[in-house]
Formats: structure tokens, sequence, C-alpha cells
């Protein structure tokens, strides 16, 4: 049989996208190799959200040519970017339904293309998962307006595409009914679910059916699961703050949000055509944090946008201590070719931004191992996801906080939900016992 491996970089999407073109190729009778040596052919699945994932994707590309082997490139860099695969097979975004085609043609010797944008709906299809326990739902596709000044996403995904409410939940109710405990909702941006169909017949109960009214349905599924939100952009839950801490609330609803600020000053929020002020993103954070005290706050800043003076930059750092995250995704800003930030003038030095992303880190470290020190003898459950390192397994609590358990006899498997005590945290996570 012919065997195939695949690569996988960048968000939860991609991941959800692999699994459907795994799923697709099973369901054709192939089969998946264990590593690149073994394989017949080779899927990479690219990510180009930030400078450092086209440099690794160039650096892999290279090392998997020299294996002469048939290579198609998948993802966000075939869409954005042909040229630098063009001596490969492409596939686009909008067309992993098309996945057995592209291996079939390629096997054959045939170097093909097929990257033309389409509105895909990409639902209840086959996969094949590597997580059994999670099932990655993409309830859109885009971006609402236009884009900021140093993204290419839309340039891949293209404009907002919500999925139907119908489609959403039945692929979440076959998961649940596999055996599935959390149900990740995810998007460029969950945020603007149903703003592309607000107006229509999508209402529920004469409001518009946006983000806090999916997540409902979704929780009112029958089973034992719990839901995690994805990635939300602040401009758009200011909309609907009250709604969503209503669903936060809910008992199968991880208490978590994902809200990416990018910078804590206005002017570099302009310039990055970000559409929400410091103080509005406070506010958002404010209620939530006031309603749900024990809420895992995540939100990402850029480090030397073009024209950030130190000053403003030490307002990101302020905003950072002041709102008090629990997860900071912190990057470098790299011009990416084709957006409008790689044009503007005053590119700061590298050298800088490195020292300004230190001191932010730094920073962020003091804010995360006092907000973990506060879960010190809490006890509760733990869903078991993941397998960690040296005897170890990682599960979530009720704020999707990753608790690390001993494992030591190997009796403690994915998809246990099991009841323990924290009795140590660091800057990134939570040590428990179990009860």
């Amino acid at each position: 049989m012919t065997k195939i491996f695949f690569i996988t970089q960048g968000c939860s999407l991609n991941n959800a996208d692999t699994e459907v073109m795994k799923g697709l190729l099973a369901k054709a009778g192939f089969e998946f190799a264990a590593n690149e040596e073994e394989a017949d052919l080779i899927i990479f699945n690219t990510c180009t959200v930030k400078g450092p994932s086209e440099s690794f994707f160039r650096t892999k590309l290279a090392k998997l040519e020299e294996l002469n082997k048939p290579i198609i490139v998948a993802g966000c860099i075939a869409q954005t970017s042909p040229e630098l695969g063009q001596e490969h097979s492409l596939i686009g975004v909008d067309q992993i339904n098309n996945i057995v085609e592209i291996v079939e043609e390629t096997l054959n010797g045939n170097i093909v293309s097929l990257i033309v944008p389409e509105k895909l709906n990409r639902l209840n299809m086959p996969k094949v998962k590597d997580n059994k326990l999670i099932e990655i739902i993409p309830i859109s596709q885009g971006c609402l307006g236009e884009p900021c000044t140093y993204c290419k996403v839309k340039q891949a995904r293209g404009h907002l595409y919500s999925y139907p409410r119908d489609d959403i939940l039945r692929q979440a109710e076959r998961a649940i009914r596999h055996g599935v405990k959390e149900i990740w909702l995810t998007a460029q941006d969950t945020g603007c679910y149903g703003y592309d169909f607000r107006d229509t017949e999508n209402l529920s109960e004469g409001n518009h059916y946006l983000l806090p009214q999916l997540v409902k349905d979704v929780a009112q599924i029958p089973g034992e699961f719990m839901v995690r939100i994805g990635m939300a952009n602040p401009n758009h839950v200011k909309d609907y703050v009250d709604e969503l801490i209503d669903v936060l609330k809910l008992k199968k609803v991880f208490k978590f949000i994902h809200l990416p600020v990018q910078s804590g000053n206005d002017e570099v929020l302009r310039n990055m055509k970000r559409k929400y002020t410091e103080e509005e993103f406070k506010e958002i954070v404010s209620k939530l944090r006031d309603a749900i005290p024990e809420l895992t706050l995540s939100t990402d800043i850029i480090c030397g946008f073009p024209g950030e003076t130190y000053e403003q930059f030490r307002d990101s750092v302020a905003l950072i201590e002041d709102v008090k995250v629990d997860v900071l995704n912190v990057s470098k800003f790299w011009p990416r070719l084709g957006t409008e930030a790689a044009k503007m003038e005053d590119q700061i030095d590298g050298a800088e931004i490195k020292k300004r992303v230190a001191i932010l880190t730094n920073a962020f470290d003091y804010v995360a191992f006092a907000r973990n020190k506060t879960w010190r003898n809490w006890e509760g459950a733990i869903i078991i996801d993941e397998k960690g390192k040296d005897d170890t397994v990682v599960g979530r609590n009720f704020a999707y906080k990753p608790v690390i358990l001993e494992n030591k006899e190997g009796i403690l498997k994915i998809g246990d939900v099991v009841k323990a005590r924290i009795v140590h945290s660091t800057i990134h996570d939570l040590r428990a016992k179990k009860i």
C-alpha cells in the first residue's frame, strides 16, 4: 500500500484540514507512514502567519527534497505564495476535498496545481484524528473587513464565510457519540461568526445568530464534554460581551478566552488597522474577569511593529501587567511580503526587537507565575487529553489550565476524567496529584 506522511504547521484550523485530508485518503485506501523516510509521498500542510513559519517551510522543504520523494505543498503558503513550492504539486486551502486526485496525479509523476479560492464547507467529511479525545470543528473561514496591515491570512483564507449552524451541530453530535471529550470551535476569527449572514433567516430568538448563540447550542448537546472557544478578535467580542459571559458560565464551556490585542498603544493599533482601542480591550477583560474570576485569558502581542517607539512598546508591557494575562503569545514583527506593513518606513532593527521581546516576556513571567500560584490547593476534575514528558500526562481543568500529573505506572489514560489537587505551579502550568 502507498504510504503518506503529513507535516502540519500552524493553527488548529490547519490541523483540522490535515485530519480531513487524511480521512479522504484513508477512505481511498491509502495508509500513513510514521516518518518521512518510510513514506512514498509527503504532504506539507503549511502556515504563513509569521516570518518564522515561512522560514521553517523553506528549510524543511529543502531537506525533504533530498529524499527524492514526491511532495505536495498544501495550506496557506500554497495559496498565497505558490512560487515557493512551484517544483511540487500544490493544493490550496479551499481544495482539500480534492486531495485524493492530487495525490494520484503526483504519484503518477505529474506536477499539478489546484489553488483556486472557493467557499468550501469543510464540515462532516471523513477524518483521521491524531487525538481521538478532541474534535476540531471549523465554524467559518476567512476574515471580515479589510486585513490587518501585518497579516497574510486573508490572502490565504479570503473573506468571511460562516458555516451553517446545522452542519456544525451535526459534526459535534457525531463526535460526542464517538466519545470525544473536548469540542474545539476554531476559525481565523471565531468572534465574527455569523456577521456575514446577519439580517437573514439565521436568527435566534429575535437576535443575530452569532458566536454566543452557536456556543450555547453546542453546549446543549447531550453528553459529557467541554467546549473550547477559539481565537476571537476584540472588535467583535465587544458587540456581545454580556451574551458571551452568559455562555462562558455554562457548565460545559471552558472558562477560557483568546483575545489577541497585539499592542497596548492606540496609535500602533491604528497603524495595524486593528479596529478597537486599548481601553476597549481592557473594558472587555474587566467585564469578563468580574463575572468569571477564574477565567483564563490568552492574548497576543507583536513587538517591533514599524514606527513603534520604545514608549509605545512600554504601553504593551503595562497592559500585560494591568490585565494580568494567563497566556501570552509574543511575536517579533516580520515584514510579510505583500502586506502594507512590509512597505512602511521606520522598520525597527532586529536587535532592538529581540530586546523588547525579552523585556515583555520577563514581565509576563511574573504575572503568569502569580496567576498560577492562586490555583494551589484547588481540587476538582481534570480531563486527561495528552501524554506528557517523563512519565506524566497533561490534562485541563474547567478553566482550560494545563495540569500535569505523574503517571509512572501508566494507570492514567487519554480521555480519563480524574479528581486532582493542585500542589505546585510554574509560569506555564499547574502540577497536581490524583485524589
